[in-house]
């Protein structure tokens, strides 16, 4: 028996999860197949997406896989009318996709700053967009938007990148007031260093390993199903009441 939460309200649940092929995402889509919930997940990379969905055995028919780029808004539409089609109105969406690509100030370009915002920040507004109706019509429903500590800590190397993770702050808290009065609810992660396979492979060295550790209250590194985990409790109605508000889950390290 699992040590962890089983809701019962996300039983056969509509779940749509961006970018869910791979590292936090992978785990977010695991944990609401775990669960029972009918999940779409619209991810590009296509080999990805199909080594998860071999992964999950026989709860692979939960889960129906659009690849598309959230770039390309108009793609986006299309994925979320398909995964609507395919199974049901959708009564939560986790804006999870995101690239953390490093970029020195001189390097960033006028071109390059808006693929920033179209790969960390457009595409959360749209996606909510597609799917409100679906949750004013059900009643209820649940948007969980990804943002990150890295501006809290003022992480340099990325600012396109931060200035994106700041603004979903804004964008999540201006939806929960537009879209609460319909019983929909919006909030915000932010998730602190997680031991994913990217962030490994790239930037986890002993010393920078010794320094989160350090600056953690609880020293102790976090993993992918640590954010499944409070994603899957603001979707759940254990949380009904619980809109407009941001959720760390860092070891208490900001």
């Amino acid at each position: 028996m699992s040590p962890f939460a089983t809701y019962p309200s996300l039983r056969d649940r509509a779940v749509i999860v961006t970018g869910g092929a791979s590292g936090i995402g992978a785990s977010i889509v695991e944990h609401f197949v775990a669960q029972g919930s009918r999940v779409g997940m619209i991810d590009f990379d296509r080999d990805a997406s199909a080594a998860l969905a071999e992964s999950l055995g026989g709860d692979a028919g939960r889960l129906h896989t659009v690849i598309a780029d959230l770039r390309d808004i108009a793609a986006l539409r299309k994925a979320v009318e398909e995964i609507r089609g395919a199974i049901g109105r959708i009564g939560v969406l986790v804006n999870n996709a995101a690239r953390d690509d490093r970029h020195p100030i001189d390097t960033v370009t006028p071109e390059y700053w808006d693929e920033r915002m179209a790969a960390n920040l457009r595409h959360q507004f749209f996606a909510a967009q597609a799917v409100k109706n679906d949750m004013i019509a059900l009643g209820h429903g649940s948007i969980i938007n990804m943002s990150s500590i890295s501006f809290k800590l003022g992480q340099g190397g990325m600012p396109a990148y931060t200035a994106a993770k700041a603004a979903v702050i804004g964008l999540t808290r201006g939806l929960a007031r537009d879209l609460g009065p319909h019983g929909i609810r919006c909030n915000s992660v932010l998730p602190g260093w997680i031991m994913t396979e990217r962030q490994i492979k790239l930037w986890l060295t002993p010393e920078a390993e010794a320094g989160l550790l350090k600056g953690q209250c609880i020293p102790e590194k976090l993993y992918p199903p640590d954010i499944a985990r409070m994603v899957l409790w603001l979707a759940a109605d254990d949380s009904r009441l619980v809109t407009n508000q941001e959720f760390t889950v860092d070891g208490g390290w900001t």
